[in-house]
């Protein structure tokens, strides 16, 4: 899909106004905007059954459907096979039952031709709490919800979410803390994928919190807020209680992988910390990894080398995120007792488009493996990256290209069923791979 003027009209504010026809329960305090993007996923068989002309009236047929159905919504036709709707509600769950209600509703034969057909719905869904000033990002996360769903097969949804610094801080701070003490947080999990053994070698874990007022908040804005509170220990040691938990349901299932957290450059000093941690580790016998950024280390680099290497001795793996992203320091890289080093997804995704780009990748890949260190690229979205970064020697590879972030049940059932085989087997290096990367590096 493109942003283009076909989409649904805005009001003079730039946002959307809620629609005319909106019930009165909603239209009292509508604090959610809801974005869907329906497609027909088996669009391309119904064309070539009925023709052009029949599949252009099943899609007026559909928005008709729909607008009828759900009247406090705006529905129309934005593409051969797609449909957008626009709503607003004033609670999140409400999201949940209109993609319920569209399913099933969708599920009805419709009359084509003479035939009765039945479509195969696809449904990719944001939510955002209003007011926001970001419809273009509504529309890229409705977007990317719906090609999630082409793979996944189910309605998918994502959050936009929250900017801290529109918000109240300090109230933040104490949200987060009771989210803390509440379990109001909950974690996401994203394979890494070895590239030469195509098997999963391990799993980052990463925090989300879904406000109860104002919607998901990134990470990118409450982890600060977390460090500036103090939060962020209690956060953390939260976050590895639930990932030791997952871990042990995963094993059960029969996947035991090592886990990775981010851990905050804070507490690479705090004894308090480093202590607690250690016990849960050790005590559970948890496969854990923390990831750190190379920057982190500057703050307090004695302590910090000091505490990282109590971590590796008792079992835990060190690996050094983002790197490349801040001020990077060979003179700390080699003091740093880590066995994986990230190449910041910075550096990734203009991988097959730069001349610069492959190769500082190059150069980092061969300083790492210098170090006796794995490298993992980050932020990998297409095959022709994977096919580039296979002929530069990366080791593992973590990305939408294998999997974006899922809960344990999703990532659960991806185990099993081995997602990413073929994803990886369809990424070899092809020659002009091997002649871009000989050229590059």
């Amino acid at each position: 899909m493109n942003d283009s003027p076909s989409r649904i009209a805005t009001s003079e504010s730039g946002l959307p106004g809620p629609a005319t026809g909106v019930t009165n329960a909603e239209a009292v305090d509508p604090h959610w905007q809801f974005l869907i993007l329906l497609a027909v996923g088996n669009f391309t068989i119904l064309r070539r059954r009925f023709g052009r002309t029949h599949c252009a009236t099943l899609i007026e047929m559909i928005v008709a459907r729909l607008t009828e159905a759900f009247p406090e919504a705006m529905v129309r036709s934005t593409g051969a096979a797609e449909v957008e709707m626009m709503m607003f509600a004033p609670a999140r769950a409400v999201l949940e039952d209109r993609l319920a209600a569209m399913n099933a509703l969708l599920s009805q034969p419709f009359e084509l031709g003479g035939e009765r057909c039945r479509v195969e719905p696809v449904l990719g869904a944001a939510a955002a709490t209003v007011p926001h000033d970001d419809d273009i990002r509504l529309l890229e996360d409705a977007e990317q919800a719906l090609g999630d769903a082409h793979i996944e097969g189910r309605p998918v949804v994502r959050e936009m979410a929250a900017r801290a610094d529109r918000l109240d801080r300090i109230a933040l701070a104490r949200d987060l803390s009771q989210a803390v003490e509440q379990d109001g947080l909950y974690v996401e999990y994203q394979p890494k994928v070895h590239v030469r053994q195509q098997r999963i070698a391990s799993i980052e874990a990463l925090l989300r919190w879904r406000h109860p007022v104002y919607g998901m908040i990134s990470p990118m804005e409450f982890i600060p807020v977390a460090e500036e509170s103090r939060v962020i220990a209690p956060l953390t040691l939260w976050t590895l209680r639930r990932v030791i938990a997952d871990q042990q349901s995963l094993i059960r299932a029969g996947h035991d992988l090592r886990v990775y957290v981010n851990i905050s450059g804070m507490l690479l000093s705090d004894q308090n910390f480093v202590r607690e941690a250690c016990a849960l580790v050790t005590d559970s016998g948890a496969r854990i990894g923390f990831e750190i950024t190379e920057t982190s280390v500057i703050r307090d680099p004695d302590s910090a080398i000091a505490n990282l290497q109590t971590f590796v001795d008792m079992g835990i793996t060190v690996a050094i995120d983002d790197y490349g992203a801040g001020l990077s320091s060979l003179s700390y890289l080699k003091q740093l007792p880590a066995c994986e080093l990230k190449i910041d997804k910075l550096f990734i995704t203009q991988l097959t488009s730069s001349n610069r780009d492959p190769l500082i990748v190059r150069s980092t890949i061969d300083l790492a493996h210098a170090l006796e260190m794995e490298v993992v690229a980050e932020g990998v979205e297409t095959p022709a990256a994977l096919a580039l970064l296979s002929v530069m020697g990366c080791d593992m590879i973590q990305g939408y290209l294998i999997s974006r972030p899922i809960g344990l049940e999703a990532l659960t059932r991806f185990l099993t069923e081995q997602g990413h085989q073929a994803t990886v087997a369809m990424a070899r290096p092809t020659p002009f791979a091997r002649l871009v990367a000989n050229a590059r590096g």
